[in-house]
């Protein structure tokens, strides 16, 4: 039986549909291998949820600079 280094296999990608090369020489030999990890790539709801408040607040804040600076402009125009 041939042993396999678990940090081969946390090391290595997955390509589109989760599938690890093992490499050649694991060629005709039966290989089992058990997922214990399964990590996202993907931020989770929560981070997302707080990343668009974080965005919505910014863009209030710029707006109202935004007015305030055009108020200004407007004001100067009138002198």
């Amino acid at each position: 039986m041939t042993k396999v280094d678990a940090r081969d296999l946390q090391t290595n990608e997955t390509d589109d549909r989760g599938r690890i090369y093992l490499g050649t020489e694991y060629a005709n030999k039966r290989v089992t291998v058990a997922v214990v990890e399964v990590e996202s790539d993907h931020p989770n709801e929560d981070e997302l949820a707080a990343a668009y408040r974080e965005a919505s607040e910014s863009a209030e804040e710029l707006a109202e600079e935004l007015d305030e600076a055009s108020d200004e402009a407007w004001d100067g125009l009138d002198k």
